[in-house]
């Protein structure tokens, strides 16, 4: 048994429980680790929990496709926010979390050998979920901004590949790919008969009145483009593993035959919370999105100490920033110094896809202004102080 060999030797660990095993045995570590936010669900989530409870059918199975009021108000929330119609050639599915929903997308769309081109610095659970589908990630560097760069991407695409991702806005880097560059991609997957796979957990995560586009409000693209959405991020809904995605009508039965093997159905008392956060709206979320931007601020001002040994790219979007850090160290073994020596984590740029050169993502959305604070400052003084001694 021992010499068996399996497809999982190819996937990268998780990052965030190893950072997280080192969080614990180092108590006092402030983490900038975890993409997540520092809000609860709204209340209106909790009185769908109790209509959930009142109704004994509800402990039964459902739709492998979502329960009908839910399915009815993302659509009307598809409408309004997104710019996107849900008509005969487009179908929504609710998935456990939109990592889920990438995962149906692959599996829909690909056969073993396949090609999905993901551009770098990527999205980890992407790359692993690829591999996991036998498939193969092909890595196109984005620009020196961490923006698209099209050419690249033209280039690598082959009679293998299935498919383009992007994530607009960005993680790990915090960038919002523009309108036109996102078109570009978009026209590109249609001249070359493959999908457009749009990445949106963080659509309601914009700052300095930069605005999010979805590709599938684009006129015709309903046959190739796969939107994908989450509700852990605006509605702080991050355990209840509840999201959806956008896929064309002609991929509905090989989803519904991925998650009904996986899962069955999405759980059905997360969907009904989902429910109540979807009616409140993305109000809920720009209630509270000053703060974040407070902390970003504070981040700002405190980065500029590193500018001498980091490259800090501006980030309009999501709560993330991504260093490049001018140094030799291996970029793990830095964050463990960093946790060990200093009490501040953040992860590291190779889970990323970034293989040369040593980076690190900062997260911000967890942490309130004054805990922002003595995190930044940690973070400034233990990487001054590790780069650069003299």
């Amino acid at each position: 048994m021992t010499n068996l060999t399996s497809r999982m030797n190819r996937v990268q660990s998780p990052i965030i429980p190893i950072v997280g095993e080192l969080i614990q045995d180092n108590p006092g570590t402030i983490s900038l680790g975890q993409g997540v936010v520092y809000y609860p669900p709204p209340p209106k989530a909790m009185e769908g929990i109790k209509q959930f409870l009142s109704e004994l059918h509800n402990h039964q199975y459902k739709s492998v496709q979502g329960i009908h009021p839910l399915i009815k108000q993302i659509v009307t929330k598809l409408q309004a926010d997104n710019q996107t119609n849900i008509k005969g050639n487009r179908s929504v599915m609710v998935t456990s979390g939109s990592n889920m929903a990438f995962m149906n997308a692959i599996l829909a769309i690909s056969n073993a050998g396949d090609e999905i081109i993901l551009n770098t610095p990527y999205y980890f659970n992407h790359e692993m979920a690829i591999i996991m589908a036998n498939c193969q990630p092909i890595l196109v560097n984005t620009d020196n901004n961490y923006q698209l760069s099209l050419d690249k991407i033209k280039a690598a695409i082959t009679s293998k590949t299935r498919a383009i991702v992007t994530i607009s806005p960005n993680n790990p880097t915090g960038v919002i790919y523009s309108e036109s560059s996102l078109r570009e991609v978009n026209q590109l997957c249609r001249e070359k008969g493959i999908f457009h796979i749009s990445d949106e957990a963080y659509e309601y995560f914009t700052y300095d009145g930069i605005k999010h586009f979805s590709p599938s409000s684009i006129i015709d693209s309903d046959a190739y483009t796969i939107s994908l959405y989450s509700l852990s991020k605006a509605y702080g809904f991050a355990s209840w593993r509840i999201g959806y995605m956008v896929i064309p009508y002609h991929l509905l039965e090989a989803v519904k035959k991925i998650q009904d093997t996986i899962l069955i159905c999405p759980p059905v008392i997360s969907q009904y919370a989902a429910l109540g956060a979807l009616t409140v709206g993305k109000n809920y979320c720009y209630k509270y999105l000053e703060d974040i931007r407070k902390v970003r601020d504070i981040f700002i001002n405190h980065l500029q100490e590193l500018q001498d040994i980091c490259t800090i790219v501006e980030s309009k979007g999501a709560f993330y920033f991504f260093l490049k850090v001018n140094t030799e160290l291996n970029d793990f073994e830095l964050v463990k110094k960093l946790i060990k020596n200093y009490k501040i984590a953040v992860l590291p740029g190779r889970t990323f896809g970034m293989e040369k050169g040593c980076y690190l993502r900062i997260a911000y959305g967890a942490l309130k202004e004054e805990t922002a604070t003595i995190g930044i400052e940690r973070l400034v003084q233990g990487l001054t102080h590790l780069i650069n001694p003299t």
